[in-house]
């Protein structure tokens, strides 16, 4: 991981969207503060597409797309996206899979729910856990008191032993039944509402994040940025550049350079 001043300019300046995870990220400890927004609107009003990429619920990214100064949202680790047609006063809702296939999936995140809760005391199901549609968001440090490292990863090992994909934050063991990730809805939302292909137009995409279910975007993205938070973690895969300021100091640090370069 390089500093984010060692960014060349002229690669800043090819930079057209704007990619962020948001717990820990765009929130310090635990708060939205006022320069996230300001940092939101300002690339906006630039031009820059921005699209938050998160963990968080279906619930929450349809406030996110209808309030936020974005132009879509991907949530649950790429459950879905979301994007609000402020003109026209659509809400435009793509799944990465199908209604009864969610369905059924809810069925066995249940049963999983029970069993985690009995082998892993001291976690608990995240807050947000009934505005989602997809996945079952494990708790282990937000409104519970910190897990140990193998604690968490025995919830991991729980979610595999069963088939499903498990993905840690900054906060929640995210688990659900399926191929996707943040990464492979990304793609999608990036093609079908923008016309940009990931591989082709990677050198006008940076992406931020801080925690090891962002790993995939790190590796996908040649100009991926983590703010310095990031070095708290093991990664499978490291960003190319990392920010002094942690949390969402460092998304400000990284807007500004953006906007200084633009």
């Amino acid at each position: 991981m390089r500093p984010l001043e060692d960014f060349p300019l002229e690669e800043r300046r090819q930079v057209r969207v704007v990619l962020s995870d948001i717990d820990d990220t765009l929130t310090s400890d635990g708060l939205f503060p006022a320069s996230s927004l300001l940092a939101l609107e300002r690339l906006s009003a630039a031009g820059f597409v921005v699209v938050p990429v998160t963990g968080r619920p279906a619930g929450w990214c349809d406030h996110i797309a209808r309030m936020w100064p974005v132009d879509a949202v991907v949530g649950e680790n790429g459950a879905l996206y979301f994007a609000y047609d402020r003109k026209r006063r659509k809400m435009k809702t793509v799944f990465a899979k199908s209604e009864a296939e969610r369905r059924e999936d809810r069925t066995r995140l249940e049963a999983l729910r029970a069993r985690i809760l009995v082998e892993v005391p001291g976690a608990g199901i995240a807050s947000d856990q009934d505005y989602r549609v997809a996945d079952l968001a494990v708790d282990f440090r937000e409104d519970v008191e910190p897990l140990s490292q193998p604690e968490i990863e025995r919830i991991v090992d729980l979610f595999a032993e069963a088939g499903a994909n498990a993905k840690i934050s900054s906060i929640h063991v995210n688990g659900w039944f399926g191929s996707y990730d943040k990464l492979t809805m990304t793609r999608r939302c990036l093609t079908e509402l923008f016309g940009i292909d990931v591989d082709r137009d990677n050198r006008s995409v940076v992406f931020a994040g801080d925690s090891p279910n962002d790993a995939p975007m790190f590796a996908a993205f040649r100009n991926s940025i983590g703010v310095a938070n990031v070095r708290d973690f093991r990664l499978s895969a490291e960003p190319t550049w990392v920010t002094k300021g942690r949390n969402a100091e460092g998304f400000a640090e990284l807007s500004q350079s953006l906007l200084n370069a633009k």
